[in-house]
């Protein structure tokens, strides 16, 4: 951990290794090289309906290899993926595991690299500020990083420094937001033109608070729902194996009949919401507060209802 609580890349240190920037460069909450260990296990845990994942995949690996090849003039591809959806959705986990799996598939490009941006991080109050902060994260920690090779950049709740500017208020330093979304802007637009190597994988809760040119750039718009009926006992399936590997009597549950229950009642629920609702279920009585495996149907259906009712 560094010593403001972020993580730290986790990937093996040797003289050959390529160098990532400091988690002390404004905004920048996480860099590490790819593959990972951490996201595989993020790719895996994202459930979408069959072949949904290894298309999206293929398809972002498509774009990395013609913008390598195809002048951006005749293919104007800006290396931008935005992740749309409600929160708990699982944006961020597909946006991790989406980095790890373009590193496995992309084979001769060279050691990728990883940073996270936390771009609340980036606004100001003070006039100027915000815009400086933009600048200098796509001039120098982006930069940097991608003359080192290729790089995938997560931008995580993107309409913090992409404010769709036609809604913006003029009450508060308007002038100096407007500057901070050109800022971005043409940070992408000369990171596309000059770093081919370079992804950019954008999340929002809020689409509709993006800015329009912002939008216009994304090569591909992937909405991210809550999870259907087949999704939400797939997720709960698999919370419920791994939790059994820890405590093997959870395996009860494991159950066609008793999944689909769970998942019916689950309606509503996100991914984040139904995998927490094991930790609720087990702490409903005092045999599975001792050994969470002892986690019963019933208790597991009152977790699952007071989720979707919003009590605890």
């Amino acid at each position: 951990m560094s010593r403001n609580g972020h993580l730290r890349s986790t990937a093996p240190t040797s003289h050959e290794a390529r160098p990532l920037p400091s988690l002390d460069h404004p905004g920048l909450s996480d860099a590490r090289l790819l593959p990972d260990a951490g996201f595989a296990a993020c790719w895996d845990a994202v459930v979408l309906p069959d072949g949904d994942k290894n298309r999206i995949a293929q398809t972002v690996a498509a774009g990395f290899v013609l913008r390598r090849s195809i002048a951006f003039e005749r293919l104007p591809l800006h290396g931008v993926v935005l992740l749309v959806g409600p929160p708990g959705a699982g944006k961020t986990t597909l946006a991790r595991g989406l980095a790890d799996r373009l590193a496995k598939l992309i084979s001769g490009a060279g050691q990728f690299a990883y940073l996270e941006i936390d771009a609340h991080t980036l606004a100001s109050s003070s006039l100027g500020r915000s815009q400086q902060a933009v600048q200098q994260l796509f001039d120098t920690t982006i930069g940097e990083a991608a003359a080192g090779g290729p790089l995938v950049v997560l931008l995580d709740e993107v309409e913090t420094i992409a404010t769709d500017r036609v809604q913006l208020s003029f009450d508060t330093n308007p002038a100096d937001v407007h500057r901070a979304v050109d800022a971005a802007l043409i940070g992408l637009d000369r990171i596309a033109r000059t770093c081919r190597d370079v992804l950019f994988v954008a999340t929002s809760n809020f689409p509709t608070a993006i800015d329009g040119a912002l939008m216009s750039r994304a090569d591909l718009v992937l909405p991210v729902d809550l999870p259907t009926l087949q999704a939400r006992k797939d997720i709960l399936a698999d919370t419920i194996t791994a939790l059994a590997k820890a405590f093997p009597r959870a395996r009860r549950l494991l159950v066609d009949d008793l999944l689909d229950q769970a998942a019916a009642a689950a309606e509503g629920l996100d991914g984040r919401q139904l995998r927490k609702v094991i930790a609720a279920a087990a702490g409903r009585s005092a045999v599975s507060t001792v050994d969470p495996g002892e986690i019963t149907l019933d208790n597991l259906l009152v977790a699952i209802g007071e989720a979707a009712r919003g009590t605890p």
